[in-house]
């Protein structure tokens, strides 16, 4: 039988690469597209992520909770927090706003208490590490402690040395060579 990642690495070259010429959130062009948020809101694919994330994060003491900068961290937060149930392993989930709510209790993140507690923030794909980082900047002015930062897919572009420049342990679950794919 075939693993998690190798189940969730087909699913993505068959379902989630697109090719042709795109223009990515970091404003950087591109000749195929990763849409993992195709797959991290597919019920086949939901499962293995999160499978092969709690794999990924397993090793890190004292995580309580995962989460990100909403939309493409919600269904992989989402998916570490069910498939950690299911493995008896406790995640929570958060939320972070790319703005405070300017009404209610005017909060930028969402979910737990996360004052004093170990997180991983999480990405479906990054490229600049922008997300990541506008995230824990976030998470910091609510006092949480961050443990590392965890993406499904890296493109192999600035993501990694800019978040490890900032002192933030880097990892990822799949590479473009995984995908059969080169960096651009």
């Amino acid at each position: 039988m075939t693993s998690a990642r190798e189940q969730l690495i087909e699913l993505i070259k068959d379902e989630a690469v697109f090719h042709g010429d795109f223009t990515l959130t970091s404003g950087k062009k591109a000749t195929y597209y990763i849409d993992m948020r195709k797959l991290s809101l597919d019920h086949r694919a939901a499962p293995l992520i999160g499978q092969v994330m709690l794999d990924l994060i397993g090793d890190i003491d004292g995580v309580v909770a995962v989460g990100g900068l909403t939309m493409g961290a919600d269904p992989i937060a989402s998916a570490i927090m069910h498939q950690g149930v299911a493995r008896g392993e406790v995640y929570d989930s958060f939320v972070v706003r790319k703005e405070p709510k300017d009404h209610g209790r005017g909060r930028q993140v969402e979910g737990p208490d996360l004052n004093g507690k170990r997180v991983v923030v999480v990405e479906d794909t990054s490229t600049t590490g922008g997300s990541p980082l506008k995230a824990i900047e976030a998470l910091k002015k609510v006092g949480a402690e961050i443990a590392a930062v965890a993406v499904v897919v890296d493109r192999q572009a600035p993501a990694k040395e800019r978040i490890e420049s900032e002192g933030y342990e880097y990892r990822f679950a799949i590479g473009l060579e995984d995908l059969g794919l080169s960096p651009q």
